[in-house]
């Protein structure tokens, strides 16, 4: 306890030194990060415009092809999947099991793993503020960018609100929602001055606010890019530019929160991290557009960018096809029947859960044939593995995804 003391205290000079720092304008001026959107006269537009349709009807597809009382559920599902494919991609492996635990607030002994677990708390947290609409489609304005991060710094473990000058060792604090004081460096790329921040954003602002639902999909990829290019905050700018794209998407193309793009990046990051370092680049002659930036670059990334979602999309669909999750489900509950670690005739509750979309629990004797105590007893077991959850005590049963049956019930989500 001594030492945890000491310690929060040798940080608070530290962080005031750093609120004493001038920050530093370097006067560039918003056309830098242009274009920032692709023109109606680009040539690549009709085949842009194709793949936005496409997408547009695999993902209006897919919800319609799952039945209602599987919604909830897989929206719940995808967070955690969003969550730990986002973080992956920052160099944090998170088990799936790991993040369900910290949801249960079940965290491990080891500092490490503990913070890791937070960290991946506060992103489904996030995003669940999301799903539930506390945006309010203000995903690519200022202060909704702002208020992302500042939802999510704030519920990480102390530890993780400092980053290092890798060239000074200097520790600097990640305050919430708070734009970075200091110059930054990602890669080749040298980002803008602190000081020019709020002008950039405000331009963003203006260029990727209030589009209709196809420009703001079409738009999602330089969004994301130029959203990284200003690197508002000392930390955090990837996950919350990732967050802004699954909610640009989610509106604009009504996802529901059934899929998202975190996966597809994930599992392409070589070619997603080339898409925007290329994007960094200055135009590369008068055919390369009109702005500062590559035209072409940016091209290139949106129609990576919509074939990573139309892959997302087409995935998710694939995996939660009603009749093949049912088959997979069931399989599963028989083999746990054979092995006495379910009750006889409990994959009848969940055949009835799937085919109805949810199950009264007054009704599960009667699913089952049975006693209403060989009813509870088989809840019970149910509910112990995971696989059907209820929102409180009277509330009825619906289907669940644990992580520990992510190979069984939807093999792929997860890597093995």
């Amino acid at each position: 306890m001594v030492k945890k003391a000491a310690k929060k205290a040798a940080k608070i000079p530290e962080k005031a030194a750093a609120i004493r720092q001038p920050v530093r304008d370097g006067d560039e001026d918003v056309s830098r990060m242009e274009p920032m959107r692709i023109g109606e006269e680009n040539s690549a537009r009709g085949e842009l415009t194709e793949l936005v349709l496409e997408l547009s009807k695999r993902s209006v597809s897919f919800g319609a092809s799952l039945p209602k009382g599987l919604v909830e559920p897989l929206a719940e599902y995808v967070r955690s999947m969003n969550c730990y494919y986002s973080n992956l991609i920052e160099g944090h492996d998170t088990h799936p099991a790991d993040i369900e635990r910290a949801l249960n607030n079940d965290l491990d002994i080891n500092p490490k793993k503990r913070d890791l677990q937070l960290e991946a708390k506060a992103h489904i947290e996030v995003q669940r503020w999301i799903d539930e609409g506390g945006l309010s489609n203000r995903e690519t304005d200022a202060a909704g960018i702002k208020e992302i991060h500042c939802r999510f710094t704030r519920l990480l473990p102390e530890d993780m609100r400092w980053v290092e000058n890798p060239n000074t060792k200097e520790r600097i604090p990640v305050e919430p929602g708070e734009i970075r004081t200091r110059d930054a460096r990602v890669g080749r790329h040298i980002a803008i001055s602190p000081g020019a921040i709020p002008r950039f954003l405000t331009r963003y602002e203006e260029r990727f606010s209030r589009l209709g639902n196809f420009e703001a999909t079409l738009a999602a990829a330089g969004a994301h890019h130029r959203l990284l290019y200003i690197h508002p905050f000392a930390d955090g700018n990837g996950r919350v530019t990732r967050l802004v794209s699954y909610a640009t998407l989610r509106r604009s193309l009504d996802t529901g929160g059934l899929w998202s793009i975190a996966r597809g990046l994930a599992r392409r990051e070589s070619d997603y991290k080339k898409h925007l370092a290329a994007c960094d680049e200055i135009r590369q002659g008068a055919r390369d557009g009109r702005g500062n930036l590559s035209e072409a670059a940016l091209v290139a990334f949106t129609k990576f960018f919509l074939e990573v979602c139309i892959d997302q999309a087409d995935f998710m669909k694939a995996l939660m096809q009603p009749s093949a999750l049912r088959e997979r489900i069931l399989k599963w509950a028989e083999e746990e029947i054979s092995y006495g670690k379910l009750p006889a005739k409990a994959s009848r509750v969940l055949d009835a859960i799937l085919f109805r979309g949810s199950l009264p629990k007054a009704d599960v004797a009667e699913v089952m044939g049975q006693s209403d105590r060989s009813a509870r007893d088989a809840t019970k077991a149910l509910s112990k593995q995971g696989v059907i959850a209820s929102d409180s005590v009277r509330g009825d049963w619906r289907i669940a995804f644990p992580a520990k049956l992510a190979p069984r019930l939807t093999p792929g989500l997860f890597p093995g």
